[in-house]
């Protein structure tokens, strides 16, 4: 007996066999791949323990125990204490949750503003789009870290500028990936057809062109987001990221240093964390863009 929901071939008599969904062909191209399959695990570590950070460890991240200041790793302090006897396992767990926040959120800010000016640069062209990529030539002339401490000069230290900062120095990046997708994709006969139909050019850029950047959009996230959390972490060195006592990874480095000769878990740890946070999200992205790419899929 047949399955009330499958289709029957009207010539065979048999069901017809289910079509992969796109998204379940990416999920499957992507767990070949062993290396984004390790950077998947390491992000999900990360993610997990920022979730359940106050249940993995029972440390307060900001709380001074001068008696305890400088202990080396041990079965009581993981990975030892800071100079101010704070637990470094524990600010370590609690500073993921700041840099995957600046990394999600900065890079949403670029891809809100960044996006739909590419689009709306590609698609119309002319000297619109002339005036559009001369001001991101000028952005682009900047280095992405260089642009980002000009923007936290300007709007002052803290977690939230540095979102905001980060955000802007991303959006050449997304309009520039956008306006080339656009420019391509619009040169499709669908968009021709729709065009003859008489549909406007909002619904032609939401309904037929953007469907058809989704993958170049959501890789470059994946790789921004890694770019984010560097440079973050690069901010919160020079200080002008998240200030004491917030538990940043760049100014635990920042302030680690100090001390690198005779505790030197304070910088070794923190370290780790950013580059093991950076490395799964680059794993990631390489692993997506072979999965979104049709062609690299024919060969596997």
């Amino acid at each position: 007996m047949f399955n009330k929901n499958e289709k029957i071939d009207a010539i065979s008599g048999l069901p017809t066999p289910k079509r992969d969904t796109e998204l379940s062909q990416v999920w499957r191209h992507l767990r070949r791949n062993r290396l984004a399959m390790v950077g998947l695990g390491v992000l999900s570590i990360f993610v997990l323990s920022a979730i359940f950070a106050p249940y993995i460890t029972a440390y307060d991240p900001i709380r001074i125990d001068l008696g305890n200041a400088f202990n080396l790793p041990s079965a009581e302090h993981l990975l030892g204490t800071d100079w101010q006897g704070r637990d470094v396992f524990t600010r370590i767990l609690y500073g993921s949750r700041i840099s995957l926040a600046i990394g999600l959120i900065s890079v949403t800010i670029g891809m809100l503003i960044g996006v739909p000016v590419g689009a709306l640069s590609g698609y119309y062209g002319g000297r619109f789009d002339l005036f559009i990529q001369r001001i991101i030539d000028i952005l682009i002339a900047f280095p992405g870290i260089l642009l980002a401490i000009v923007v936290v000069t300007v709007l002052g230290v803290g977690v939230e500028n540095v979102m905001i900062a980060v955000g802007i120095a991303s959006v050449p990046i997304y309009t520039r990936l956008v306006r080339g997708s656009v420019l391509s994709v619009k040169e499709q006969g669908y968009v021709a057809a729709a065009k003859a139909l008489g549909i406007g050019d909002g619904r032609i850029i939401l309904r037929h062109i953007m469907p058809n950047c989704l993958g170049p959009i959501i890789v470059q996230s994946t790789f921004q987001i890694a770019t984010a959390i560097l440079w973050a972490a690069g901010l919160g060195f020079l200080g002008l990221g998240a200030q004491p006592p917030d538990p940043e990874w760049g100014a635990m480095l920042s302030r680690g240093r100090e001390y690198i000769r005779t505790a030197h878990h304070l910088t070794t740890y923190p370290g780790l964390a950013i580059l093991f946070m950076v490395l799964g999200f680059n794993l990631l992205g390489d692993g997506l863009r072979d999965a979104l790419d049709p062609r690299s899929r024919k060969h596997r």
